[in-house]
């Protein structure tokens, strides 16, 4: 099976198991955080997903890769080379994927263990309300997951992430101020609306900019391939 054979094989695929679900280009393309012109895209043929997606798709299926890739009503010797490699790779991804599953775990499981030390350390030599150690270990979290996940070009959780550090520094500032101050600052988190929205406008922004990609391609006979690699195929934030 060809390229394109097996771009127009893997977006009838998607289409039916989409159709089983019950679901609307809109709503698998939510769930994946592409855009549903990206969804029109791979089920008309004109592009294909990366392994990574197809990980997603297959993933929220409930089905396996290699049912993706592969024509349902062919016999297993008919199988294409094209396939067969496809599945080794897909097999090397889902392995790197669970090792960066593994990295961003133990790195939360290490700044939740820092700021174990420092309240055993600091109620040790007498100093009360150590405790609070635990509410800067949240946004430092956050912090930390969003640096890997960024260094790995994985931005679907960007705006979640953001937003639990912005309101977890919010919230630590607030408890240090009324537990060693004193001073009840609830006003501290009227900061974090103008802060939520920005982020909310800011991610809103960039997937209005990838419609416009998305449109453009449409709307150029000439260059049918740019979309595929610039637009429709692009995550959004």
């Amino acid at each position: 099976m060809d390229g394109e054979l097996l771009k127009k094989q893997i977006g009838t695929n998607i289409s039916a198991y989409r159709k089983r679900l019950g679901l609307t280009q809109a709503e698998l393309a939510q769930r994946l955080n592409y855009t549903d012109k990206a969804v029109s895209k791979w089920e008309r043929g004109d592009s294909m997903p990366d392994v990574l997606t197809l990980v997603q798709l297959a993933e929220q299926f409930d089905v396996s890769v290699n049912d993706l890739v592969t024509d349902p009503n062919a016999l297993p010797e008919q199988t294409g080379a094209v396939q067969q490699v496809m599945g080794r790779v897909v097999e090397k991804t889902l392995k790197r994927k669970a090792n960066k599953r593994i990295i961003v775990g133990l790195s939360s499981l290490l700044v939740w263990f820092v700021a174990l030390l420092a309240y055993v350390v600091i109620s040790s030599i007498g100093i009360h309300n150590s405790w609070l150690a635990f509410f800067y270990a949240v946004p430092a979290d956050a912090i930390v997951v969003l640096s890997l996940r960024s260094a790995w070009r994985d931005f679907r959780s960007n705006r979640l992430l953001i937003s639990v550090m912005m309101w977890g520094v919010l919230l630590s500032l607030y408890m240090t101020l009324l537990i060693l101050g004193g001073v009840n600052v609830w006003r501290l988190f009227l900061l974090g609306i103008p802060g939520q929205l920005a982020i909310i406008l800011w991610f809103r922004m960039f997937r209005y900019e990838k419609n416009k990609e998305d449109t453009r391609g449409q709307e150029s006979p000439s260059l049918p391939n740019q979309g595929e690699k610039t637009g429709d195929d692009t995550p959004a934030n």
